[in-house]
């Protein structure tokens, strides 16, 4: 199935041109060269103007990236499903690059779901996203994934809206060191809406921010299967940002709820990862103490600011390390308040620079009527309906 152009060249608008999805007919040949949507073959480079997928299922075959100046819409109840491949060339993801924009205009009732048709983690690559913000890897970097331009000074850089949508199964691997996410926030803005989005059974981190200023509420991370790991939330090269409702649980044997950086090669490198965080919950899984199962690790140089949450299940609750945290913690601006405990075996421990131990108990205050993201350790109503493996 295909896209057609709905006017013609006489009339187009100004601000760009509109793709809908038409039942009926094939497309006509374009012969300006911009981007045809196939629904069994989507992929492609999107150079100007707005595509809009409307409706149904649509095949991802390769990477589509939006560039500068375009936009990609995705209207309630549209599910993008990527085809399988082990080819490291052809991986399968969706790039929103520098000055492109993105519009998810899921709903409770009818989620987006961004999933591939091989129903195992890492699966596809998921979602990119690259805006103007300031990172401190530098003015500017080269994302880790995707190979697009990430980073700059506009702290309300604007790439979009993304709301009630599902990523399934991402995670695809180049290397152990070099994999996909679920949604990977790449020097995004505080003019980018973030707001209802899951992560399901994902290989890799299921959100992770490299610098930027963008907020994200409402955010869920699912991992249950035997081989999915990492992080449920991430966070490095200076991102001073925030959210509020963040629901993360495993029951596998992966890494944190939370892993928290500034820079690894440069711990005071500004702007310092520092971001606001309010109502979450963490819910570990296994309780083997090679995975590091923290509810947060807080190290290398990250500030923060933490309010009600619950943590269940975990070894460790906080567990902050590097002198620069370390010394967050002592003046305060490392802190977390509200916190409720369950079952968690060390409340918080600190290990120095050099390795030996510190006193970081002033990192947390607690607080027994502490609700997270929204109903304790139990799945939070605002999830009802556009989640799934919550139940």
């Amino acid at each position: 199935m295909t896209f057609r152009w709905l006017m013609g060249i006489a009339i187009l608008p100004l601000a760009g041109v509109m793709l809908s999805c038409n039942d009926k007919e094939d497309p006509a040949p374009d012969p300006g060269g911009r981007f045809e949507v196939i629904r069994d073959n989507l992929k492609g480079e999107i150079t100007e103007g707005e595509v809009v997928l409307d409706s149904g299922t649509y095949k991802l075959t390769g990477k589509l990236i939006v560039k500068a100046g375009a936009k990609l819409t995705i209207k309630a109840g549209v599910r993008v499903e990527a085809t399988a491949t082990e080819e490291m060339a052809a991986v399968r993801y969706i790039g929103v690059a520098q000055g492109a924009q993105i519009d998810v205009q899921g709903t409770a009732a009818n989620p987006v779901v961004l999933t591939a048709t091989d129903q195992r983690p890492g699966a596809w690559g998921g979602l990119v996203i690259c805006g103007r913000a300031p990172i401190n890897k530098g003015v500017s970097a080269i994302s880790e994934v995707g190979d697009l331009n990430y980073g700059g000074t506009d702290v309300n850089d604007n790439s979009g809206s993304i709301r009630y949508v599902r990523i399934e199964y991402s995670g695809f691997s180049y290397t152990s060191e070099k994999e996909f996410n679920a949604l990977s926030l790449f020097g995004v803005g505080s003019g980018t809406t973030i707001e209802y989005v899951q992560a399901f059974e994902g290989s890799d981190d299921g959100f992770e921010w490299f610098g930027g200023t963008v907020v994200a509420n409402h955010l869920v991370v699912t991992n249950t299967l035997a081989d999915v790991g990492d992080d449920l939330f991430d966070w490095t090269e200076g991102w001073v940002g925030g959210g509020e409702n963040w629901y993360g649980i495993r029951t596998n044997a992966g890494n944190r709820g939370i892993e928290a950086d500034n820079n690894s090669n440069d711990h005071a490198a500004i702007p310092i990862s520092n971001p606001t965080i309010r109502n979450v919950t963490l819910i570990g899984g296994s309780q083997d103490i090679s995975a590091e199962p923290h509810a947060l690790k807080l190290r290398v140089g990250t500030k923060g600011t933490f309010d009600n949450l619950v943590l269940a299940n975990w070894i460790t609750g906080f567990d902050v390390e590097s002198d620069e945290s370390i010394s967050y913690v002592s003046e305060g601006s490392l802190v977390a308040t509200r916190v409720r405990f369950e079952n968690v075996d060390i409340k918080a421990r600190g290990k120095r620079t050099d390795g030996g131990a510190a006193d970081v108990s002033g990192v947390f205050t607690e607080d027994a009527s502490a609700t997270g993201a929204g109903a304790g350790a139990a799945k939070p109503e605002w999830t009802d309906g556009w989640t799934v493996g919550l139940d």
